[in-house]
């Protein structure tokens, strides 16, 4: 099993910059990819980007080029840093790990919630 834990939601300002991060532990050498989803107020939950173990990254189309994603392989984090904050950011945003583990499996933390005020 992974464990991951977000931290560094809060309230932002349309215009300003928030980081996330996220910490996994357990099975972590069984980690392949990691990365942040969201879920606005009555909307699905929906990719924002991920980063495999060799650095590739993949984002949405919507959040090229505002957020950046990060990895720390060393210290088993994920970081998410976004520029440029819109109202619309406004979501819980939650960690995700990909990891093998007898087959595919997809890990997830608890979420942390990101106010983005106009």
């Amino acid at each position: 099993q992974v464990q991951l834990v977000e931290s560094g939601g809060g309230l932002g300002q349309a215009g300003g910059s928030l980081r996330l991060s996220c910490v996994a532990s357990g099975s972590i050498g069984s980690i392949i990819a990691m990365g942040w989803y969201r879920q606005a107020p009555g909307k699905q939950r929906e990719l924002v980007g991920i980063i495999t173990n060799e650095g590739s990254t993949n984002y949405a189309d919507s959040k090229k080029g505002r957020f950046t994603i990060s990895r720390d392989g060393a210290k088993n984090t994920v970081s998410l840093q976004m520029n440029t904050l819109k109202p619309e950011d406004t979501a819980v945003y939650y960690c995700n790990a990909r990891a093998i583990l007898g087959g595919v499996m997809n890990f997830w933390g608890k979420g942390t919630l990101v106010t983005v005020s106009s």
